[in-house]
């Protein structure tokens, strides 16, 4: 079984950049696919990136295209969310969550597609 630790969140000033790490434990991460969520207080969480298992296929909400790159290294077990040019408005506990995937297909953009969770790292961003 596969579980997941969050880091790299903290507070930075509106137009600065943080980089997320998601480490995983397993052997098998590389047949995972891996999305990042995000929830701000008083709202639900919601879809931010995902990466097919071997990071052929990404995908973002289009809040964060052009800011946000999603990347992983299945050798380092570690997806990374590359946040630039970031906003108040991203401001929200990040988690990351785990999907096993038969082959490098489409990731899930949905939250009841995955499974397996990490605890979240929480990102404040001031204006």
């Amino acid at each position: 079984q596969v579980q997941l630790v969050e880091s790299g969140g903290g507070l930075v000033q509106a137009g600065g950049s943080l980089r997320l790490s998601c480490a995983a434990s397993g052997r098998t991460f590389s047949r995972y696919a891996v999305g990042w969520f995000r929830q701000a207080p008083g709202k639900e969480r919601e879809f931010v990136a995902a990466s097919s298992s071997a990071g052929s296929q990404l995908y973002y909400t289009d809040s964060v295209k052009g800011r946000f790159t999603i990347s992983r290294d299945n050798a380092r077990n570690t997806v990374y969310l590359q946040m630039n040019s970031l906003k108040p408005e991203d401001t929200a506990a990040y988690y990351c969550a785990a999907a096993y995937s038969w082959a490098d297909w489409a990731p899930p953009i949905t939250q009841r597609e995955y499974d397996i969770w990490g605890q979240g790292t929480q990102v404040t961003v001031s204006s």
